[in-house]
């Protein structure tokens, strides 16, 4: 029993690492000579479309919350006229 287990236990972490090993592959210097390629564009929008993407989502919410934010200090500062 105990051999069994041993033996499944090896398979197993010899299966793992393997494989792992297999599907990374190193991408690093694909994207250091991405990042570092003279375009004219800030670093923050280099990673494609997606990256433009979530810039403009980002910088509407931020406005949007900055919107909601100093609109209800604006009602909060006005008292309610009683009736």
């Amino acid at each position: 029993m105990w051999r069994n287990l041993l033996s499944l236990r090896q398979v197993s972490q010899r299966t793992i690492s393997t494989a792992s090993r297999r599907l990374l592959e190193n991408r690093v210097p694909e994207k250091q000579k991405l990042f570092q390629e003279d375009n004219g564009l800030p670093v923050y929008l280099k990673g494609g479309i997606m990256d433009g993407l979530l810039y403009r989502v980002t910088m509407g919410l931020t406005v949007f919350g900055t919107g909601y934010v100093l609109y209800e200090l604006m009602m909060a500062s006005m008292p309610k006229k009683q009736k």
